[in-house]
């Protein structure tokens, strides 16, 4: 539930990434091919430890540790609310994207339909967004609730004192030359555009990768191509802006005055994945099965 004033919105969350774009490998034994399991051992006593014999600690010097028995853990946690209390209304570009930790999908639940969709066009039409609090998974969770394509979108929000100062980032003084910036700019402006089209760029490495797999998976033998020689760097700053510069306008000349957004876009997929509401405990990311590839 949206807890907005006295108004509330009955909700389901949506997981906004397709689990399935991400390639999986496993951990197998190279003599039998079977999948290994993981196991905790002890470094002092050379054993295995079963999971009866594991407690919990909290190290607050080194090696010294103050234990928590399960019950003293659970009396921790914050119990899980069905209530995301909204907080409070800010300007949307007032919220850096560096807090931004992960995205869902909010759609209407039963009965909600007309408070769900007044709070989202009354958000756009202000440009705000909202900032709220839950409970979940043992945490108090920080998010901000923005409008998007019609509906609205959940974005869990990382606290301040998980946000890293830029000034631990040792930048050096350099000075500035202005026909450099010009350069610059003009190379900025070359290849600006006015829209952003995430579809148009595409992971091509999982590509190749997946192409990698099916030709394994048929029987193929696979050969590694040799490495590319290590293009020669340009040192100085000014010929390396005009090379990228000459680099680009055949591009640019080569493409046409005016290209459509359907141009532009390629064709939608006949057919998506049903989406399917997460439960608001399990808004996190879901434990990979092996590592990730």
């Amino acid at each position: 539930m949206i807890s907005f004033g006295l108004v509330t919105i009955p909700v389901k969350l949506y997981s906004t990434g397709e689990s399935a774009a991400g390639i999986q490998f496993n951990m197998l034994h190279k003599k039998c091919r079977s999948r290994l399991k993981q196991q905790y051992v002890c470094p002092i006593d050379h054993e295995v430890v079963g999971r009866e014999d594991i407690v919990k600690g909290y190290e607050y010097a080194r090696d010294q540790y103050v234990l928590f028995t399960e019950e003293e853990l659970k009396a921790l946690m914050p119990e899980p609310t069905n209530a995301v209390e909204i907080k409070e209304f800010v300007p949307l570009e007032q919220v850096d994207p560096i807090y931004y930790e992960r995205s869902y999908y909010l759609g209407p639940d039963t009965g909600g339909d007309r408070p769900y969709r007044l709070l989202a066009e009354a958000m756009r039409r202000t440009n705000r967004a909202a900032l709220a609090r839950y409970a979940a998974r043992g945490k108090d969770q920080f998010v901000l609730l923005r409008p998007f394509e019609g509906g609205l979108l959940m974005q869990q929000l990382r606290y301040a004192d998980e946000v890293r100062s830029f000034a631990e980032v040792p930048i050096g003084v350099a000075e500035i030359r202005e026909p450099e910036l010009q350069l610059a700019v003009q190379l900025i402006e070359q290849v600006a555009t006015d829209e952003f089209h995430p579809e148009e760029y595409e992971d091509t490495q999982r590509q190749q990768i997946r192409a990698l797999i099916e030709r394994k998976v048929q029987g193929e033998e696979i050969t590694t191509a040799p490495a590319e020689a290590p293009k020669a760097q340009i040192i100085d700053l000014m010929d390396a802006l005009k090379a990228s510069l000459a680099a680009a306008r055949p591009a640019a000349a080569d493409a046409p005055n005016t290209v459509s957004l359907a141009e532009r876009r390629p064709a939608k997929r006949s057919s998506r994945r049903a989406f399917k509401p997460v439960a608001v405990d399990d808004a996190e990311e879901p434990r990979k099965r092996g590592s990730n590839g």
